[in-house]
């Protein structure tokens, strides 16, 4: 019992001890204690034993970023250059009255951008004031005055970056590389405070800077270990005596001890142990090595006891670490989670507006309406026959079912048969007094209400092409949510045996990033180091990957750096197991330059190949930019991943509303899917198209109107699964229509591809035409375009490489 409450009691007191820990951390993030540290002892630093420059450009900064504490910056900057001596003091007194008077000015109001010159000016001013003072006027205290002053307008620039790193709020994921040395700068300003602080016969100093080394080295490597100690050891060798031992030190050290960081903190010290010692013996006496090795190991020791967490909270800090990179993709990871949230929100938004576009309630509301329609009509013929007879009580009182529901049946046959039936007319004549004009007045008003329920109709048909549209977007929407979250999937074992075979035939892989290894759906990315690149990605990677993951793996985008010794960076894609090679041909009426007729060849998403062709009605310049814009806008619609029905169903809309005169455009669009070879055909007021596959010719066609002629109607999609080596032929109206003395224009084109001897795509499309215009006895009266696809099945250049031969080679 007595161990267990022992226990809890340090338990307690551990806990006690990090609330108070964490207590006084807080009060020196809230009171600004570090800048006001930083402050004291860049009042201390002197450099070249007589220049100051870096408590002026510390003020400005801290100016800039927290100027409620000017005030203590300015005290204990001073109290820091009294410890030095008092000449230091007033010159950077004087200093901070001369910029304090530029401010008063509200000369640094409007724009920032002459801080450095007010800093030049004000720290020369107070050089030149203190020496006409003391009356120690040469040419040497003025140069002297110069650089110091120089070297203060610089300090500014830097120090600008680096103080807002020493206030508590801090909402930047890593600095960047000038922020660091920035950073670094400043902290080796500090050092040069710490000049002259001796304890038990070592240099404060020294260990500072030793200890910053190894913190660097350790969390940023040899390449930040390295700049690290060049400056740190640049700026200490300002403030003691003019040498580059202490620099070549630091810097061998910081490189030494980065190299060696993957054998961590004790392999780091080891290094900065290993290059103190070498350094030490090698360019100092002898008197030196010993204190140079005490400040080394002790910093070795402050390093040691450093906690880990504040050392991975450091290295996120640090460009190119791996903290720094988790970091950064758990920012990514943040970013992607949020953006995707937002775009499901608006895609049920979207949905959501579709939804009241369509549904039970609008089917019921347009009842209501026709209802509605109804009643005003038969409203408008009773005001104008009933409302003066003498039997309207006995009508519309005592029989009102009766008599609306023969009045309704007469608004029936009139609308539907332009006239009364006669079952109809004979009962309504033993109904009413008047019915002869009543017909009279129905037939007058009948064109009123035609003319208010097409405008009904148009007015539902726009909502349900919004409703379509919103659908369509809500969907792109949706899918684009869940790519962005897609991420990197790990695939330990693939990744492994793919490392391991390219390995083993001296291809070096920096990186190796496996998104997908879906049948289809393969998407590697891989980063090589390459001496000469001779296309390894095509002729050796993608056989080998195509083994591995059993399924032909082709190279869909590569960069290679144009520097022997450089990187080369492939994304690997699977290959499409069909492929699409197309010829066209076309000619214009009467052989002129512009054509109504336009084709487009588009690769779409999700391995889908379209084919389009267009005819603008009419011929010139008019046609010809109804049927491009046509397929401009079918193409951006696709493209963005909305549903082709929708596209087409929004292209009609878009070019009828716009449309003031009757100029229309058809489209015959074929849609490929590359990977199973089923074709869907939508055309929309296009002739038919054609597939050959060996001696057989099959006819697709469909009786959709041309685009703009009606404002909604349902597109039809015929389907066609077709084979390797098929021949897909489409053709305007021009081709089809051409031939007069032809009674059955189809049957003589199915005859004319059915005879042909080459299956060349391109040369195809030339004989189509050709045959054409010769049957049309050389005149081209029409606009004609011949579009065709040959279905291949994907063959790859390059023969599947057995990965178990690659490493037994």
């Amino acid at each position: 019992m007595a161990m267990i409450s022992n226990l809890v009691e340090e338990k307690h007191n551990n806990t006690r001890r990090k609330k108070r820990l964490e207590h006084i951390y807080q009060i020196i993030k809230e009171k600004d204690i570090l800048i006001l540290v930083v402050a004291f002892l860049l009042g201390r630093a002197v450099i070249l034993s007589e220049l100051t420059p870096f408590s002026l450009a510390y003020l400005v900064s801290v100016w800039l970023v927290k100027k409620e504490r000017c005030r203590l910056v300015i005290l204990v900057s001073l109290l820091g250059a009294v410890t030095i001596s008092i000449s230091n003091s007033l010159i950077i007194m004087i200093s901070f009255l001369f910029f304090g008077f530029f401010v008063s000015l509200g000369v640094l109001v409007e724009s920032k951008k002459y801080l450095p010159y007010i800093v030049f000016i004000s720290n020369f001013l107070s050089r030149v004031a203190y020496t006409t003072l003391t009356s120690n006027w040469t040419g040497y205290g003025i140069f002297i005055s110069f650089v110091e002053s120089l070297l203060c307008a610089v300090l500014v620039l830097i120090f600008i970056q680096s103080t807002p790193l020493l206030t508590p709020k801090r909402y930047k994921v890593s600095l960047k590389n000038e922020e660091l040395i920035s950073f670094v700068i400043l902290f080796t300003s500090v050092l040069a405070g710490l000049s002259g602080l001796v304890i038990k016969g070592v240099n404060l100093d020294y260990i500072v800077s030793r200890y910053l080394i190894l913190l660097f080295a350790f969390t940023g490597g040899p390449t930040i270990g390295a700049t690290v100690g060049v400056v740190i050891g640049l700026i200490l060798s300002l403030v003691n005596e003019p040498t580059l031992a202490q620099m070549s030190l630091l810097a061998f050290s910081g490189l030494l001890g980065g190299l060696m960081k993957d054998g961590k903190r004790l392999t780091v010290s080891l290094g900065l142990l290993i290059g103190t010692f070498l350094l030490g013996f090698y360019g100092s006496e002898g008197g030196q090595l010993f204190p140079s090795m005490i400040s080394t190991l002790l910093a070795i020791i402050l390093f040691s006891l450093t906690p880990k967490k504040r050392l991975e909270r450091f290295a996120r800090y640090i460009p190119g670490t791996h903290e720094q990179f988790e970091e950064q993709q758990q920012y990514l990871q943040k970013l992607r989670d949020v953006t995707a949230n937002r775009m499901e929100q608006f895609s049920d938004v979207f949905m959501a507006l579709s939804k009241t576009f369509t549904g039970k309630l609008v089917e019921q509301a347009d009842f209501e309406d026709d209802q509605k329609a109804t009643d005003e009509f038969l409203s408008h013929v009773t005001e104008r026959t009933c409302q003066t007879c003498f039997k309207k009580a006995w009508c519309w009182s005592e029989h009102f079912d009766d008599t609306y529901h023969h009045m309704k049946q007469m608004k029936r046959d009139l609308t539907e048969n332009g006239a009364v039936s006669h079952m109809t007319e004979a009962k309504f004549n033993k109904f009413c007094v008047k019915p002869h004009k009543i017909e009279a007045v129905m037939k007058e008003e009948l064109s009123y209400y035609h003319a208010n329920q097409q405008l009904r109709k148009q007015v539902g048909e726009s909502r349900r092409f919004v409703a379509d549209q919103l659908l369509g977007v809500s969907e792109v929407m949706n899918n684009f949510a869940k790519e962005i979250v897609h991420e990197r999937d790990y695939h330990d074992q693939q990744e492994h045996q793919i490392l391991t075979a390219l390995q083993s035939i001296g291809i070096e892989v920096e990186q190796l990033d496996i998104y997908s290894l879906k049948k289809g759906e393969i998407d590697i990315e891989m980063t090589l180091s390459v001496y000469q690149y001779h296309g390894e990605g095509e002729k050796i990677i993608a056989p080998i990957l195509s083994d591995i993951l059993d399924e032909i793996v082709v190279v869909k985008e590569e960069e290679v750096s144009p520097m022997p010794n450089g990187y080369c960076f492939l994304i690997f894609h699977s290959a499409k197991k069909y492929q699409l090679d197309v010829g066209v041909a076309h000619a214009a009426q009467n052989g002129g330059f512009i054509s109504g007729d336009s084709y487009s060849i588009m690769e779409l998403a999700a391995g889908k190949f379209a084919l389009a062709i267009s005819d603008g009605m009419g011929n010139g310049r008019r046609a010809s930019e109804e049927s491009m814009q046509t397929l401009r806008l079918l193409q951006q619609i696709l493209q963005s991943g909305i549903d082709e029905q929708v596209a087409i169903k929004s292209i009609n809309s878009v070019l009828s509303l716009r449309m003031t005169d009757e100029v229309f455009s058809t489209l015959d669009l074929a849609m490929v899917d590359l990977q199973t070879a089923n074709a869907q055909f939508l055309k929309i007021g296009s002739t038919p198209s054609f597939v050959k596959r060996g001696r057989q010719v099959i006819q697709i066609e469909s009786s959709n109107l041309p685009i703009g002629i009606v404002k909604e109607f349902d597109v039809e999609v015929v389907e066609e699964q077709l084979q390797d080596g098929d021949l897909l032929i489409m053709t305007s109206d021009g081709i089809f229509e051409a031939p007069k003395v032809v009674e059955n224009q189809s049957i003589w084109l199915k005859r004319i591809i059915k005879e042909l001897k080459t299956d060349d795509p391109q040369d195809v499309a030339d004989l189509l035409l050709e045959e054409v215009i010769r049957y049309s006895s050389g005149l081209i009266e029409d606009d004609m375009t011949v579009l065709v696809g040959k279905v291949k099945k994907f063959q790859s250049k390059w023969a599947t490489i057995p990965a178990y031969q690659s490493q037994v080679n």
